[in-house]
């Protein structure tokens, strides 16, 4: 090519909908393609726009480069000012399966004269009508062809669920290959998480945890909280199946099981559920209400006290402020502080205690209240006492599906009454598991030598220590609140005596 000739730019475009092996080989692959042809026709690549294991059927999915390549196609250019005159593919399915996005990318690579267009087939001239329909037209038929595969898709998970089972996909974690026999240590991980979380300890920390020790998700990657929390989630964990979010359920409106072993039990499940759609996504203010939603990389609280700690500064209508205390630090500052929330968040502003102070406080009364046997006290109780009101629900949610199945209600009256009963099933159950854990972990504790107990409380979490997340579920086990009484003016030396503690009933 002589220097008066020069090649002309054009960008590649490579897309693959599902990267099973999550190594990119299959868009790699396709780019070495597309070279290839731009070599052909005396072009040369610029510039590899890939959207890696994402559908280009499926509505509401956005290809983040194939977006940008319309945009450099319409402007004839790189966001850096290197000119585009083309673009090279493998074949137009791995452009565009939606007629709407092929439109628009004619209209983006059409909209400056001069335009070169090829697949692994040969050049195109994308100015012409016939070819212009002929593309349409191709994506017009692919997109039939993918809801025809999308039906027989959805026939074969109703139908494979129907009976019980397992769907296809990557081995699940805590299933052997055949997704039926538990993989031992996997299904114990699960249980200790389970049982951890519905005690109070977070997923965060779980995560942790998991990572230090080496655990590794089915496909080999590292836990996060987001793929711990779609584990537990998972109605297979108890036998059950979920399709577009509800249970499949028989003739009868029962739960189908699987053929599956399980893992959890249903009350378990159901109640870490019932965690997890109580939470919302949304922190909880002053008597209950709903405060400002989780940034998106919300974890727990960082320290010891926060939310439990609340103001004890007597109003001028001589009742108590009783704010949650917030925490604060300052730019180099050597430790925290506890703070009431200003005027116009609903508190007084009054407050302010050390916080590393406060910490230790409250970690030794705990603590002494360990030693003092008033957990263990109350290890010996196991009745919940509300199971004949869980029974009495289940009794009229089978009654109403009785008279339903046998035509003596109509759908309208059905569809209105049943969801407010499984909502009050679930929420029963909850608590029932939550009550179980909890009766559970005090019979480890009263197992337990309160010394280990207190050697850990004080480590670091790295050499065995309690996480944050435990230290706060026996604080907030034995603790409703910890008042903080104002201190007088002037006055600098921590007092104990004005932290008012108040204890939980044994």
């Amino acid at each position: 090519m002589s220097p008066s000739n020069p090649p002309v730019p054009v960008v590649s475009y490579a897309r693959i909908s599902a990267d099973l092996r999550r190594d990119e080989h299959g868009v790699q692959d396709q780019h070495r393609v597309n070279r290839k042809t731009a070599e052909r026709y005396g072009w040369t690549v610029v510039h590899e726009f890939t959207d890696n294991d994402k559908s280009a059927a499926k509505e509401g999915v956005v290809r983040d480069d194939f977006e940008a390549m319309l945009r450099a196609l319409r402007a004839g250019k790189l966001p850096n000012g290197t000119p585009v005159q083309g673009i090279v593919i493998l074949a137009a399915d791995r452009l565009a399966r939606r007629p709407g996005d092929y439109e628009r990318f004619v209209e983006a690579i059409t909209f400056q004269d001069g335009r070169v267009f090829a697949d692994a087939r040969g050049a195109q001239d994308l100015y012409s009508e016939d070819v212009e329909s002929m593309g349409l037209l191709g994506a017009v038929i692919s997109r039939m062809e993918v809801r025809k595969m999308q039906r027989r898709m959805r026939r074969s998970h109703r139908s494979r669920a129907e009976l019980g089972v397992p769907s296809g996909g990557p081995r699940p974690f805590g299933w052997k290959p055949d997704r039926l026999t538990l993989e031992t240590k996997e299904a114990d991980l699960i249980r200790q998480a389970a049982r951890d979380f519905l005690s109070g300890r977070s997923l965060h920390s779980i995560v942790r945890e998991w990572q230090e020790a080496g655990a590794k998700t089915s496909l080999g990657n590292d836990w996060t909280v987001q793929s711990l929390k779609v584990a537990l989630r998972n109605p297979r964990m108890c036998g059950l199946r979920e399709l577009n979010g509800e249970l499949v359920r028989d003739a009868d409106g029962n739960p189908i099981r699987g053929q599956w072993a399980t893992i959890l039990t249903d009350e378990e499940w159901e109640a870490i559920r019932a965690v997890f759609d109580s939470r919302k996504g949304y922190f909880i203010g002053r008597d209950m209400k709903i405060m400002k939603p989780h940034q998106p990389d919300y974890r727990d609280p960082t320290y010891l006290l926060a939310g439990i700690l609340r103001c004890g500064r007597i109003k001028p209508d001589g009742t108590p402020c009783n704010a949650p205390l917030r925490t604060n630090r300052k730019k180099n500052a050597k430790h925290h502080a506890y703070t009431c929330l200003s005027k116009a968040e609903g508190g007084c502003g009054g407050t302010s205690r050390r916080g590393d102070l406060v910490d230790e406080y409250v970690s030794e009364a705990v603590l002494a209240k360990l030693e003092e046997a008033a957990f263990t006290a109350s290890a010996g109780e196991s009745s919940w006492g509300r199971e004949g009101e869980l029974e009495e629900v289940k009794t009229r949610l089978d009654e109403l599906t009785r008279q339903w199945n046998a035509g003596n209600i109509s759908n309208d009256l059905f569809f209105k009454l049943a969801p407010g009963l499984e909502q009050e099933i679930a929420r029963l159950r909850a608590e029932a598991a939550s009550f179980v854990a909890s009766v559970e972990l005090r019979q480890a504790r009263a197992d337990t030598d309160v010394a280990e107990i207190r050697r850990r409380w004080h480590l670091p979490e790295k050499e065995g220590g309690f996480p944050i997340s435990t230290k706060r579920a026996y604080i907030k086990e034995a603790l409703h609140a910890m008042i903080v009484h104002p201190i007088g003016r002037g006055q600098k030396v921590f007092n104990p005596d004005l932290l008012e503690p108040i204890w939980r009933e044994d």
